[in-house]
């Protein structure tokens, strides 16, 4: 839950330490002002007048969730539109409903009284209705409800009737077992913990009241979370900005997206003019691949309909109206600038107002579960796209070019990132996943790369060697240390992460003398050199651990030295002075039962018995307690012992529970440490991706790309599909084909030939060529020369979208016009089959005018597939820029004229997949029928027609 906490322009002048300056105070300002009255800069006198800022105007905004599958929904969770007015408040803290009813305690269908119990847990559940809530009772944790039968159906456990609600329960001891569980299969679940504990309540006021609880992270990680490999879980919040009437009709509109791996740490933004396709923000969505949404309420009907589009067949649809108003931003400035100072203030205040918008409502989302702490420092917020610094790939290049996953099962399996894929860490891969999107555009950062490449395949000094072993069987550092910043971890977690930290250093820092001696790339020598400077703080903090405590989980035994814990060192000493007390008792304790022998027992968990045989029992005064009994001897508490064993108890409870808040400070000073050791890791994993292209580098007949800045070229000498050739492995060798395109000369390559004759599969292996030469990796080819292309742009297939809305042939030209709209002189085009989606004149008009435009207008390097023999008359108006190739074939005539008879056949061809001069005029679909099995009848009645259409059009000519 979420308070709306306010500040006034005088509170936030008021701050001694630090200052808020004039210019970040306009900037507030202008954001929270009024749209109906006019934002004028003022004196900081009169700001000093102002009671409060007001938000300006802008979309209402609620929140909607996409999850794995469809939790079940409590409730009316219906979007409610209220009229636009200004208000990140609009975006909620935890995106529920509240709903406003007094305590509730007669159940109006059994006219039974709930339990307090019960009443908490509804209470509860109004809070979190798309969650299965786990409530810890005592030594069990319980579920109420439908959540009983949900969880009794996910975990095989037994459901029953309990007063008034279904119930199921698990041993505390299994939680992180079967919340992993009900995770897996979809569900979204709250853990709820006990606040108090029995001992404590019971010496306190609230000792006949109900146990407090509320909403956790629990922090029992299991170690093997850490090492195992996760796959990117990114929250993504879009915000829009449509104020422009005539932009808004078009469907144009300025988008600001803010993402965040809460696992991790990655924050990510962007801001960026889309039109009516979304082509903008699909691209950001396959890049990202978001599992969480947060959407606003006045979402556009384009970009409804392309969330729709991409994730329907993934997640489940879900939406969160609000009721309690958070001004978001308001009560995150103060934290920002007491944490981080005013400078970070106004650089978070400087960005695109829909971003503004998105951060605010990502604050909000993640505040209750005490995770939105990395999204106070703008330093940790990075760029997604950059059209300096990386390669355009827009959302249909990726698909089509299968970048990322393929596009038959959507695995990765058969992607450019699984070939390149042979790192050793999940930083690595999840960097090596970002190279692969982002290829980069200066040819000295890919030479940089290229040199640590080339250096780590041809050295033979055994240091790389040594090197590439450190990454082996490493934990996940990167999530580990995000996990010890959110205050998340575990101590055996933390042991883990920082003893391994500590390791790294140490192996590294042996390895020093040999990096200097036989390591030569700079950016290898750099990122090694610097880890264990970045690393040195670490070993401290290894040090103050009791290495057995902190693997068993005991956090009072977990400091070695209590010295800079007072807290706990006072506490056990009152524990001590205690136990000291009673271990005295036990002398008067054998003079009162006459044996001299008498030892304190502990039975059941009950410390401090004194056993007596029941023959003896007589001895024992009158007001000791008996606790247990058997047919042999009776135990027994005296009333000292009564007394100070609750007083202990309560001691020892305390002592737990100022261990748990001395750990969080712990932690905390760790966390000063965060940005020396996350760069230390980031580190870790370049070295990681170096080694991984490297591995691909070796894998056989690959080349080094040269590399130029300002050189329109793309030259491939006997190049390969990077893909195609390791899946076909040493048994069917892939035919090489070479290009030679450049701007001086042929630009644009227009190609012909037979259907599955290789067009599509050469045409995508020059565009991975050139993607894979601007990562900074060797390439399929004998040799290569790359100039720095600034984008990939591709037009393949044919396909609607339902979703959108749009036919075939209106995807087919929406992405054209994308294309057309965006490709540069320094672009790469390629555009395969425009215009088969309408009337054969209309496609070749079509394909005739924007092939025209790309070689006259644009200036591209165009790669054009085409099945219209009109198209290839362009060769001749602009011989120097246009060559006319097509994928080589051989016609059996042999087998031709043995099928003739008096009805005509289908010719059989020969594939060749050798790109070669010149035009063919026939495509040779028959032949395909004829491979997919089509009817021999049907096969000649379509060879005699196709053979007397071709007379009519040769008579007509």
């Amino acid at each position: 839950m979420f308070f709306a906490m306010y500040f006034t322009e005088e509170d936030l002048l008021t701050y001694e330490k630090p200052r808020i300056c004039l210019q970040t105070l306009d900037r507030l300002r202008e954001f929270y002002c009024d749209s109906d009255q006019p934002c004028n800069r003022v004196q900081e006198d009169s700001f000093r007048e102002k009671q409060s800022l007001i938000l300006e105007k802008c979309p209402n905004i609620t929140g909607r969730s996409l999850e794995l599958k469809n939790p079940l929904q409590y409730g009316d969770t219906s979007p409610k539109v209220e009229e636009p007015h200004c208000d990140l408040s609009q975006f909620s803290a935890s995106f529920r409903n509240y709903e406003t009813t007094s305590d509730i305690n007669l159940n109006k269908r059994t006219k039974t009284i709930y339990t307090p119990l019960e009443l908490q847990f509804i209470e509860m559940k109004k809070r979190y209705k798309d969650a299965i809530l786990c409530v810890e009772c005592g030594y069990k944790y319980r579920f109420f409800g439908e959540d009983a039968e949900i969880a009794a159906k996910e975990l095989n456990i037994c459901c029953h009737q309990d007063h008034n609600f279904m119930t199921a329960s698990i041993p505390t001891h299994r939680l992180f077992v079967h919340v992993r569980r009900l995770v897996a299969k979809g569900h979204k679940v709250g853990v709820i913990k006990q606040m108090e504990t029995a001992a404590l309540k019971a010496a306190g006021d609230s000792k006949s009241s109900l146990f407090s609880r509320k909403l956790t992270l629990d922090d029992s990680v299991d170690v093997e979370e850490v090492t195992t490999d996760v796959p990117d879980n990114y929250l993504l919040c879009i915000c829009e900005n449509g104020e422009n009437a005539k932009n808004r009709k078009k469907g144009d509109i300025l988008m600001g997206v803010m993402a965040i791996q809460p696992t991790t740490g990655e924050v990510v933004f962007d801001s960026f003019w889309d039109c009516a396709s979304r082509l903008e923000l699909e691209s950001r969505f396959l890049r990202l691949q978001p599992v969480e949404l947060i959407l606003p309420s006045s979402l556009s009907d384009q970009s409804e309909k392309l969330i729709n589009s991409v994730t329907s067949m993934r997640y489940a649809y879900f939406m969160y109206s609000l009721t309690v108003p958070t001004r978001t931003l308001h009560f995150a400035a103060p934290t920002i600038m007491q944490s981080q100072g005013p400078q970070k203030l106004s650089v978070i205040l400087s960005l695109d107002k829909p971003i503004i918008c998105a951060l605010a409502a990502v604050i909000a989302y993640l505040k209750e579960f005490n995770l939105e702490k990395m999204l106070y420092n703008p330093s940790n917020f990075k760029q997604l796209t950059s059209e300096t610094e990386y390669m355009t790939i827009n959302g249909t290049t990726m698909k089509n070019l299968e970048i990322l996953q393929n596009q038959t099962d959507l695995k990765t399996k058969g992607s450019l990132l699984w070939v390149l894929d042979h790192t050793k860490t999940s930083f690595g891969r999840r960097r090596l996943k970002k190279w692969v999107t982002q290829p980069l555009m200066k040819s000295s950062e890919i030479n940089a790369r290229l040199d640590a490449v080339s250096e780590i395949l041809l050295s033979e000094s055994n240091v790389f060697g040594q090197i590439q072993n450190l990454l082996c069987k490493l934990p996940d550092l990167e999530r580990g240390l995000c996990s010890v910043f959110h205050k998340k971890c575990s101590t055996q977690e933390f042991f883990l992460i920082v003893s391994t930290l500590s390791r790294l250093d140490l192996e590294i820092q042996a390895l020093v003398p040999a990096i200097h001696s036989h390591v030569k790339s700079p950016l290898l020598q750099n990122a090694l050199l610097e880890i264990p400077e970045l690393l040195s703080p670490v070993k401290h903090y290894l040090k103050i651990l009791n290495e057995e405590a902190a693997k068993t989980g005991d956090k009072t035994q977990l400091f070695k030295d209590l010295t800079d814990f007072p807290v706990i060192r006072n506490k056990k000493e009152e524990i001590l002075d205690v136990l000291s007390k009673i271990q005295l008792h036990l002398l008067e304790i054998r003079e009162q039962i006459k044996n001299p022998s008498a030892e304190y027992v502990t039975v059941s968990g009950q410390e401090f018995l004194v056993e007596v045989k029941n023959s003896r029992i007589s001895s024992v005064p009158s007001n000791w307690v008996m606790v247990s009994s058997t047919k042999a001897v009776s135990r027994f508490h005296s009333p000292f012992i009564i007394e100070n064993y609750r007083h202990l108890n309560q001691l020892r409870e305390q002592l737990v529970l100022d261990c748990g808040a001395e750990w969080l400070h712990f932690l905390d000073h760790f966390s000063e440490h965060y940005h020396p050791v996350s760069k230390a890791i980031g580190h870790l994993a370049t070295i990681d991706c170096l080694f991984s292209l490297a591995q691909v580098a070796k894998q056989g007949d690959y080349c080094r790309p040269v590399v130029k800045d300002n050189q329109q070229e793309i030259v491939i000498k006997n190049g390969r599909h990077p893909v195609i050739d390791v899946l076909l492995g040493e048994q069917d060798q892939y035919v090489p084909n070479t290009t030679n395109l450049s701007r001086d000369g042929e630009r644009v390559m227009i190609i012909t030939g037979p259907n599955m004759g290789g067009k599509s599969s050469y045409i995508k292996q020059v565009a991975l060529i050139t993607v894979m030469a601007q990562i900074g990796s060797y390439v399929p080819a004998e040799e290569s020369t790359i100039g720095v292309v600034d984008g990939i742009f591709t037009r393949m297939g044919a396909a609607d979208n339902i979703y959108k809305g749009r036919s075939t042939f209106m995807e087919e030209l929406t992405d054209t016009a994308e294309i057309i709209r965006k490709a540069t002189s320094r672009s790469l085009v390629i555009l395969d089959e425009l215009g088969r989606g309408t009337s054969t004149h209309d496609g070749i008009a079509i394909a005739y005018a924007t092939l025209e435009h790309f070689i006259t207008d644009v200036e591209s390097l165009t790669l054009f597939v085409t099945h219209y023999p009109s198209v290839c008359e362009l060769e001749k108006v602009y011989p120097e820029k246009v060559g006319n190739y097509h994928m080589a074939f051989l016609v059996n005539e042999e087998e031709s004229a043995e099928q003739k008879g008096t009805e005509e056949n289908p010719e059989f061809i020969t594939f060749l997949y050798q790109i070669t001069k010149g035009v063919t005029a026939r495509s040779y679909g028959l032949n395909v029928a004829k491979l997919a099995d089509i009817p021999e009848e049907i096969l000649k009645k379509a060879a005699h027609k196709s053979k007397e259409l071709e007379r009519l059009v040769n008579m007509k000519r």
